[in-house]
């Protein structure tokens, strides 16, 4: 019997606009896009196409667990969504001469660590980072019982979903944390702040003014504690924590453009 208040499963599908995307490129420059926890591709996905358009190789890649539903979710840990980022990584420096990543939201803390554990190991990573409201530090108040209500409840109703101001726009993000998953969020969280220093590449943050659901406190975390001699911070005025979705979603697809130019020339 269903727990009451709680969705009952149905037939795993990839959820509409979901799935993962890719576009080959001209063999020059490539740009690997992870989205957010519990959300999905959809969030990147006009970027993705933009980049294209723009004759940039991409890599779009569902994380496991996501863009399906929340029980799908519920069966995976972060090393499972970490391991699909470098996979996707893989199959992006295959066909490209540079290529740099882009992490929004807990996408950022994979994409932190996909360079901090490259750079740990001496092996090639991307030239370059950007993090559109990246999150690595939970402030929300209860994340001191998560352990407890973890082993009594399997799901919590989300917070800070479709957290865009422009109407209208869908993330398919799902309205449920899983409370295992979610505290394996943590878990990576807490890796990546220890291997900060280990980031060196040229990085770029784009952090809105308002943010429903992660804290703009998170992008000073990362800025202060990575060890790039290029770092800049870009305020977005206009957008919610989705602003790959929001009012600044062309001055961030213009951005990526222009830092990825600029990396791949340095």
């Amino acid at each position: 019997m269903a727990r009451r208040g709680l969705p009952t499963r149905t037939r795993t599908r990839v959820l509409p606009g979901a799935e993962a995307w890719s576009a080959p490129g001209d063999g020059g420059a490539g740009v690997l896009l992870v989205h957010g926890y519990p959300g999905s591709p959809a969030s990147l996905r006009p970027l993705a196409e933009r980049l294209a358009g723009d004759g940039l190789a991409v890599e779009l890649p569902r994380l496991p667990g996501h863009g399906t539903t929340w029980r799908d979710l519920a069966a995976t840990r972060w090393p499972d969504w970490f391991a699909a980022v470098a996979a996707a990584d893989a199959q992006l420096a295959a066909r490209t001469s540079a290529r740099i990543a882009l992490g929004l939201s807990n996408g950022g803390a994979l994409t932190l660590h996909l360079i901090a554990s490259a750079a740990r190991r001496g092996e090639p990573s991307p030239a370059g980072l950007v993090l559109v409201n990246p999150s690595v530090k939970v402030f929300h108040p209860l994340v001191g019982l998560l352990p407890s209500l973890r082993r009594v409840l399997p799901a919590w109703p989300a917070s800070g979903i479709n957290d865009i101001a422009k109407p209208g726009v869908d993330e398919q993000a799902y309205r449920w944390w899983p409370l295992g998953a979610t505290a394996s969020v943590l878990d990576l969280y807490q890796t990546v702040r220890d291997e900060l220093g280990d980031v060196t590449v040229p990085t770029l943050v784009f952090t809105s003014r308002q943010d429903h659901a992660v804290a703009p406190v998170n992008s000073r975390i990362v800025l202060e504690g990575i060890a790039s001699e290029h770092a800049e911070q870009v305020w977005l005025e206009r957008s919610y924590h989705v602003a790959t979705l929001d009012y600044d979603a062309d001055r961030i697809a213009a951005g990526v453009v222009a830092f990825t130019s600029r990396v791949v020339r340095a």
